[in-house]
């Protein structure tokens, strides 16, 4: 076990997901249901869910394309994002 990588993936993304869409909409099912168990654990399998699938992605995808590539064209369309919401396209 690389404890470097996990606990590096650990705190990324605890700050990248601390207020995001994920965790309002997670506060306000709680809110609206009163059933904090059943949302944790709902949450807990669709977030566990789309890791599986974007670690399965990123393992093919690091076969057919170089990861620095990958890295660039990830920070390109997450700058593209932004700033088509920073525009209100959406």
């Amino acid at each position: 076990m690389d404890w470097k990588v996990l606990l590096g993936t650990f705190g990324l993304l605890l700050v990248a997901e601390l207020g995001d869409k994920t965790q309002l909409a997670v506060i306000n099912m709680t809110a609206r249901h009163k059933a904090p168990m059943p949302v944790f654990v709902g949450a807990f399998l669709a977030l566990g869910l789309v890791t599986l699938l974007g670690v399965a992605c990123g393992e093919a995808l690091t076969r057919l394309v170089p990861a620095e590539v990958l890295r660039r064209v990830s920070a390109g369309l997450f700058v593209l994002m932004g700033l088509l919401i920073w525009f209100d396209v959406f």
